[in-house]
């Protein structure tokens, strides 16, 4: 290989580089340029389809399929609503920070491999669709999902993320308002996940909903007047009763919530009565006699 030539004073020249090598800053300006001119016409042909003259006014916009890099700013359609820009190829989510009023959107079949400081502030998204793409980080994602207590629908599937072991049951656990996961979901699932990763409170829910009482150790018998004390002097705080729903244990240990909830629970009643010989309205109206009372079986239980 030949040596570069040596100039005047003795330094050696540095290797010429072609124009063609390394692209230039203006052509990466220029690309992302194009980019955001298409996308620019993009929207403005989606107004003109729907008549929309009024920033105000659109309320719905569909730009799928269109093979997008990037989307301009759609801060200036603040009542946007229902959003589609799936089957393109954005990578980043920025344009989206002003819509606050996204309830619906469609973001499939992209190049998306982070959605962090993107959609949090969508409090009113019910519907978001983002399978097909490369999202890798699974606790990441959700984090950033987690305050959206709208959201109702979620499709996830088709990611990186979706291939861990436990994705289904960390999803339907740490996003709790969802209701239909990766088009489908089951309340067994639902259970699942409140058994990993929250034990305790699953034995607790379960020995309270199918009334089963707790074992004491000690030797008390439900009924008894030492479980009875030990029931009385274990006050249950106000709000947190198990009626309301509020899932709250006030006890330290979980078991006194269920030995409380086992002896004060409401007595149940049912009777059992043979109506073959309970006489018509027809028949008391024939006979004279007193009507004589009629037996009847009546079992209580606690």
């Amino acid at each position: 290989m030949a040596a570069p030539p040596v100039t005047e004073r003795g330094a050696r020249a540095a290797p010429a580089v072609s124009r063609g090598s390394v692209p230039s800053r203006q052509q990466d300006a220029n690309m992302a340029a194009a980019a955001g001119s298409a996308a620019g016409q993009a929207v403005e042909k989606q107004l003109k389809i729907c008549g929309f003259k009024r920033n105000m006014d659109v309320l719905v916009l569909y730009l799928a399929g269109q093979g997008l890099r990037s989307i301009p700013g759609l801060s200036r359609f603040r009542r946007l609503r229902y959003l589609w820009i799936n089957n393109n190829k954005i990578q980043d989510l920025t344009f989206l920070k002003k819509n606050y009023c996204l309830t619906e959107l469609y973001l499939n079949n992209n190049e998306l491999t982070d959605i962090t400081g993107a959609l949090k502030h969508l409090c009113s998204l019910q519907i978001l669709l983002l399978h097909n793409n490369q999202l890798g980080k699974l606790g990441r994602t959700v984090k950033e999902l987690k305050g959206i207590t709208s959201l109702q629908t979620l499709n996830l599937f088709h990611n990186p993320l979706a291939q861990d072991q436990s994705y289904r049951l960390y999803v339907i656990y740490f996003l709790p308002s969802v209701q239909l996961l990766d088009r489908k979901f089951t309340q067994r699932e639902r259970e699942s996940a409140l058994h990993f990763y929250d034990h305790k409170k699953s034995s607790v829910i379960h020995s309270i909903a199918f009334g089963k009482k707790v074992n004491i150790p000690l030797g008390y018998t439900v009924g008894s007047s030492r479980c009875s004390q030990l029931a009385r002097r274990l006050v249950m705080p106000s709000g947190c009763e198990f009626e309301n729903r509020t899932n709250k244990v006030p006890f330290e240990n979980p078991e006194d919530a269920i030995l409380v909830r086992a002896v004060t629970r409401s007595l149940m009643e049912f009777s059992c009565l043979d109506w073959n010989k309970v006489a018509t309205c027809q028949e008391r109206r024939l006979e004279s006699k007193a009507e004589k009372p009629h037996e009847k079986l009546t079992v209580q239980f606690r």
